[in-house]
């Protein structure tokens, strides 16, 4: 089978890479191992939150610039900041086409409300996410009785200590009884697949009636739209004040409507979607990798102009962690990491972890290094890259969509068509 470009990888990096290079009239296939981390993920994207230093991150352009200096292995220092800024228009631009619009830019960082209450920066959030509230706002907390992965009591303390009206209730809801009766099935998704279903629109709506009187806004669980937001848009023109939704523990709603968006439009531009398969190994002859195959079709190769390796970090076995060192699971790249094991974390939990920071070493175009030597058509995108930390540097989700534009963008160029 053969192939402009196959992406190794079916998550955001991936598929955002993929539904660039179809809309430039390549031929490209994407083989996705299963669920991505974008089903776990909040909805929301961070560009940059944090400085390596800790210090927060309220003007991007001077955040990457400090960056280059403080961290020239991070994906972009890389990159260049001129750049990274560029990506970050295109990829909300790109997002939008695929039917999901979102608040913020990428100018500077914003603050949307966590389901415990708190503050994060974020890049981009999905426009029933709330960001932070005016004090003096009366805000209601909704659970749902028997919902044990969303606390609205938490949420609202934390509200009140920063001088939000917030009280926290639960509602019933009979018609999720026959969930209730498995605590296991209980969760967001499937009770979203029961309140987006249109005849239980109206007892959700009664429900929730009485508390809009009282309140200025109503945070609930993100336990609707799975697919799309009528109910939510349905229930802000129906109730007395708005609602607005909070993520819950995952698998999460909005990330995978998220995830389904994007799948949906990698195949509606032309692109060939392989889940449930993965890479097993490649062919690399002279720094180019000429064949790839996968477990499903170990008997017919995938042969591709390029490559592009999406397969994520240790979540998803991109990165493979072995008593000898961190090593990449299908090419055996090079990978930044700490030769002596106990340099891999910090006691303190809550310190920065250097592991967080291991993945593969690239050029300043994202090709992948194998014992030193580039690769000529095979390009490194997401989580499965070094030099950056997603978690305390809040800056995941754009590492993500920069690199798969970054690396769509060297292919356009350089690769050409078959």
């Amino acid at each position: 089978m053969n192939f402009d470009t196959v992406i190794i990888g079916g998550g955001l990096a991936g598929l955002l890479c993929g539904i660039r290079l179809n809309q430039a009239g390549q031929r490209c296939a994407i083989v996705s191992r299963g669920q991505s981390a974008l089903n776990f993920s909040s909805g929301s994207l961070d560009l940059l939150s944090r400085l390596p230093t800790g210090e927060p991150v309220t003007d991007t352009r001077a955040g990457l610039s400090s960056l280059a200096t403080l961290a020239p292995q991070h994906p972009y220092s890389l990159i260049g900041a001129e750049h990274v800024y560029r990506y970050a228009h295109e990829a909300q631009t790109l997002l939008a086409a695929c039917g999901l619009d979102f608040y913020g830019n990428a100018d500077a960082p914003h603050y949307r409300i966590t389901p415990l209450g708190t503050q994060r920066l974020a890049w981009l959030s999905p426009p029933e996410v709330p960001v932070s509230p005016n004090a003096g706002l009366r805000v209601g907390v909704v659970g749902i009785s028997g919902f044990l992965d969303f606390q609205p009591q938490l949420a609202a303390q934390a509200l009140r200590k920063r001088g939000i009206v917030a009280t926290a209730t639960d509602i019933e809801l009979p018609l999720l009884d026959t969930l209730r009766d498995n605590p296991s099935e209980f969760r967001a998704v499937n009770i979203a697949r029961v309140l987006d279903q249109e005849p239980n629109f109206t007892a959700l709506c009664d429900a929730l009636a009485p508390l809009s009187e009282q309140h200025d806004v109503l945070y609930l669980p993100a336990c609707i739209g799975l697919t799309d937001n009528q109910v939510y848009t349905r229930l802000n023109h129906t109730l007395a004040c708005e609602v607005r939704l909070l993520p819950t523990l995952p698998p999460s709603v909005p990330g995978m409507r998220m995830q389904t968006r994007l799948s949906q439009q990698f195949i509606r531009s032309g692109g060939t979607w392989m889940p449930g398969d993965e890479v097993i190994r490649g062919r690399i002859d002279n720094g180019v990798v000429t064949h790839l195959w996968t477990r499903k079709h170990e008997d017919i190769p995938l042969r591709a102009r390029n490559v592009v390796l999406a397969s994520g970090s240790f979540f998803s076995n991109g990165l493979i962690a072995g008593r000898d060192g961190v090593r990449e699971a299908v090419f055996g790249l090079d990978v930044i990491q700490c030769a002596d094991r106990t340099d891999w974390y910090r006691d303190d939990v809550f310190d920065a972890q250097p592991w967080q920071q291991f993945g593969v070493r690239t050029d300043a175009s994202l090709r992948g290094q194998q014992n030193g030597e580039t690769l000529a058509n095979l390009y490194t995108i997401g989580s499965v890259l070094g030099g950056f930390d997603a978690i305390a540097q809040g800056c995941g989700g754009g590492v993500c969509a920069v690199t798969a534009l970054h690396a769509a963008q060297y292919i356009c160029t350089q690769g050409g068509t078959s």
